[in-house]
């Protein structure tokens, strides 16, 4: 009758070693899983940019080729539909941190103002192609 009873308590729980062992794996699994995931989101964050510049830049484009002058401002852009909204940064998370660049020479001769030729992130943080994205 002992050895049973003996037999099921030792039979009951998992020793100290597996314990150790099973917690390394996670470990380890973990520490190869997580820089690869952070490296995937900052990735998808850039690929938010680019596109939000590109139709950013495609809408000040069309702004000055439409209207014979460059936007004063962002905003501009939709007012006048050439942009749903003003997209937030992905780095910043904010909408009204985008840099935009102005020149004051005209690009045409149908251009009548200078204003807004260019927009930038307005975060300083350096990307993972080693350039910082208020330069993209």
């Amino acid at each position: 009758m002992m050895d049973s009873a003996k037999k099921i308590r030792n039979q009951r729980g998992f020793t100290m070693i597996e314990m150790i062992i099973v917690i390394s794996i996670v470990l380890i699994l973990s520490a190869i899983a997580i820089p690869r995931y952070m490296m995937h989101v900052l990735r998808a964050r850039e690929a938010v940019l680019m596109e939000d510049l590109v139709a950013m830049r495609q809408a000040i484009d069309q702004y000055t080729e439409d209207k014979g002058k460059a936007p004063q401002a962002l905003e501009d852009l939709v007012s006048s539909g050439y942009l749903h909204s003003i997209p937030k940064d992905p780095f910043t998370e904010k909408n009204d941190t985008w840099q935009p660049v102005t020149d004051d020479t005209i690009a045409s001769p149908d251009q009548t103002e200078t204003g807004i030729t260019d927009v930038h992130s307005g975060s300083s943080h350096v990307g993972s192609t080693g350039t910082a994205y208020n330069t993209w």
